[in-house]
């Protein structure tokens, strides 16, 4: 019997559709019988939210028997063209992690295919690991009747010269499935970052990535080396950022021949100020910088937004680059070219527009950071879904905890999805110039948010997602009050806080306010439109909009009902 009839498989030419992008290819694990293609795919596909496929169950599936059946009735090589067949419609169909059969890869077709149209892993295991697990099973048609050491023993010298083709290598000992897993997935983000792209079509077009994954220092090199327009550099960072991460970043750089100066400010709100911008560009262009020279902002938001309008000042305009390194900058002020210091009238008065050239968003650093830092970013992708995505509220409502708990995975997808959104967002609206809506959306909270740090003089007592936190609950509330929001929407997102142990009121802060005081610092706000403040509220989650009909006389009402001192 001929292996078309053996295993019906639908046959015709490839499709003409593109070839897939980094990090939306199938997954193909490829190795030895007893390598753990089968559990550890599972635990992986689990990991990234993906479906699991065993081809070998295809295969079964498709002819209607087992695989012993199908070798002892029509012979190993009718076997293989039948899970050819196979293969290439799975590796045509929807993304998944897919775990193929010890002698699939060895076809020069399929091993062409997957190479084009997936990422190939090897799961690489020593030879008494997988004596270990084959020997005694059943199902394995190589092994019947023969010595599973000479078998093992030919088929390593065989298949492991072929199988180093793959594109990842991994090394799975005799671990839990969870371990391997784990190296698996490293892997992948490693080979693979997520990558967000920010198209700008404006008056001066202009597109770059937010690449999001682990180890992106030790790799800044080779993915900075190809956009910069001079093999130079200027890094503005902090001292804590140079402490911990600036040797792997200058290493990285060096290896791939940028040169690169360094120039350190201190930590904290401080630094976002004239005295600083002023002592800085003076550092910066005593390094006799070039229009080509690029500046790299390396830190928190405030090492971002002083680097970026250090860059949009210098030489009226020097290329810019951003590490953010906290969750944070990740998932907000890197994104969208908005650089600025502030002044003693508020908060960000003070910048420009200066687009950069990519966005480096190391997963790995975030792991320095605190329960607390991670808390105060997170407040900023919770805001995200309650503006215009639901999806994201609920996705985030489902796991938060691993996100604050330092997942990696969960780290990377959190700041994939809030990229992706705020992308969108400052595509349509580059300069926050829409009559409504718009980018003036982002402002979510921050009315309120604003007022609160304004009222804590940036002192470190609270930290700007902790009060974005609070801003969202208020105006949530104030939406609430004005009749335009269902009632409960502000009592779920502070439950959802609160449940964290993250602030969600004005009753977390370690003192009472004023209200007045409150309303004077939003005066201040840049957000004030005509003398009346501008306010961004919902009518409901994912359903935000903008407002500058919300008088004083209701936010002073609002800031008593929750716990102001008038």
């Amino acid at each position: 019997m001929s292996a078309p009839s053996t295993i019906e498989e639908p046959v015709g030419p490839m499709p003409d559709d593109a070839i897939p992008e980094a990090g939306t290819r199938t997954i193909v694990l490829v190795g030895l019988m007893g390598a753990g293609k089968t559990t550890i795919g599972r635990r992986l596909a689990a990991r990234l939210n993906l479906p699991f496929v065993d081809a070998d169950a295809e295969i079964e599936r498709a002819a209607g028997c087992t695989i012993p059946e199908l070798f002892a009735r029509h012979g190993e090589a009718a076997f293989r063209d039948g899970e050819r067949r196979v293969l290439r419609r799975l590796l045509l169909g929807p993304r998944c992690v897919l775990s193929t059969g010890g002698g699939a890869f060895m076809d020069a077709g399929t091993r062409a295919l997957i190479k084009e149209r997936a990422l190939s892993v090897w799961l690489r295991v020593s030879l008494p690991v997988l004596l270990k697990r084959v020997t005694g099973r059943q199902g394995r048609p190589l092994l019947a009747g023969r010595d599973p050491h000479e078998v093992m023993t030919s088929l390593m010298a065989l298949r492991h010269p072929i199988y180093a083709e793959a594109d990842l290598i991994v090394d799975c000992g005799d671990d839990s499935i969870e371990t391997g897993a784990q190296r698996v997935l490293r892997a992948i983000q490693i080979a693979e970052p997520a990558r967000v792209p920010v198209d700008l079509p404006g008056e001066r077009p202009h597109r770059y990535d937010v690449v999001i994954g682990p180890d992106l220092l030790e790799r800044a090199g080779a993915l900075l080396g190809p956009i910069l327009p001079q093999k130079r550099c200027v890094i503005v960072t902090d001292e804590r950022v140079a402490a911990l991460h600036l040797p792997a970043l200058l290493r990285s750089l060096g290896d791939a021949g940028i040169r690169t100066d360094v120039l350190r400010i201190p930590g904290g709100e401080s630094s976002k100020s004239l005295a600083q911008f002023s002592e800085t560009i003076e550092a910066l262009l005593a390094l006799r910088v070039e229009r080509r020279t690029a500046v790299i902002g390396f830190g928190g938001g405030v090492v971002g937004d002083l680097a970026g309008f250090l860059a949009a000042s210098a030489l009226r305009g020097l290329p810019f680059v951003q590490i953010p390194t906290t969750l944070l900058s990740q998932v907000d002020s890197s994104v969208g070219g908005k650089t600025g210091i502030n002044s003693a009238s508020g908060k960000n008065l003070i910048g420009a527009f200066h687009q950069p050239l990519a966005v480096l968003a190391d997963s790995d650093v975030l792991g320095t950071l605190t329960r607390r830092e991670l808390g105060a970013g997170y407040a900023e992708i919770l805001k995200a879904g309650l503006i215009s995505d639901p999806a994201l509220f609920g996705w985030c409502e489902n796991h938060a905890g691993r996100l604050l708990d330092g997942e990696s995975a969960t780290l990377i997808e959190a700041v994939r999805r809030a990229c992706a959104f705020k992308a969108q967002v400052v595509a349509a609206d580059e300069h926050e110039q829409a009559a409504d809506g718009g980018r003036a959306l982002l402002n979510l909270g921050h009315s309120f948010a604003h007022a609160l740090e304004a009222e804590f003089h940036y002192d470190g007592r609270l930290l700007h997602g902790e009060a974005v936190g609070i801003g969202l609950v208020l105006a949530a509330a104030l939406s609430e009050r004005l009749g335009y929001c269902p009632p409960l929407v502000s009592e779920r997102v502070s439950a959802h806080l609160r449940s964290l142990g993250l602030m969600a009121g004005l009753d977390d802060l370690p003192h009472r306010l004023s209200a007045a005081r409150l309303i004077e610092h939003m005066k201040g706000d840049k957000k004030m439109r005509d003398g009346r403040l501008s306010f961004v509220l919902l009518h409901g989650i994912g359903r935000a909009f903008t407002s500058r009909a919300v008088g004083s006389d209701d936010v002073l009402a609002l800031l008593l009902e929750q716990g102001c001192d008038a």
